[in-house]
């Protein structure tokens, strides 16, 4: 396992998870699965948001392994990269444009440039006792 320090987030001494999760990976990822659920259709959330808001100390990275074996009933679409764009074009086994095609379906508008608006449709959760609260975003980059 490789944990790397984040910088200015964290209490001294603590490290996030960026590659694989030995300890406890079916807990972290299912958090990662109830969160996802949780977005409501036609709203995203970021890989970065997600691993801010969780108790597990993941990174993104690992939030997107997460989202990649993802069970069937997790609307995996509704999770998209820092910039408002969908990461999963990079994928082999996924066909080109499903991401937003179901998307679209469930009214997002992409821009020209592939991305969406993150003001308009980043989802933040409320708090739920167990959870850190959803904190104030100082840039779209998360």
């Amino acid at each position: 396992m490789r944990r790397i320090k984040r910088a200015g987030s964290r209490a001294h001494g603590q490290t996030r998870v960026h590659g694989d999760i030995r300890e406890d990976r079916a807990g972290a990822f299912d958090e990662v699965y109830g969160l996802v659920r949780r977005i409501p259709r036609g709203r995203v959330m970021t890989y970065g948001q997600i691993a801010a808001l969780l108790e597990h100390d993941l990174s993104p990275r690992a939030v997107g392994w997460a989202m990649h074996g993802c069970p069937g009933n997790v609307p995996w679409q509704r999770v998209v990269n820092a910039t408002g764009g969908c990461s999963t074009e990079r994928l082999p086994d996924a066909p080109p444009g499903l991401q937003r095609a179901l998307l679209e379906a469930e009214g997002v508008e992409f821009r020209d440039n592939g991305t969406l608006d993150l003001a308009t449709y980043r989802w933040e959760p409320s708090a739920r006792p167990g959870r850190r609260p959803a904190s104030r975003h100082r840039s779209t980059r998360r």
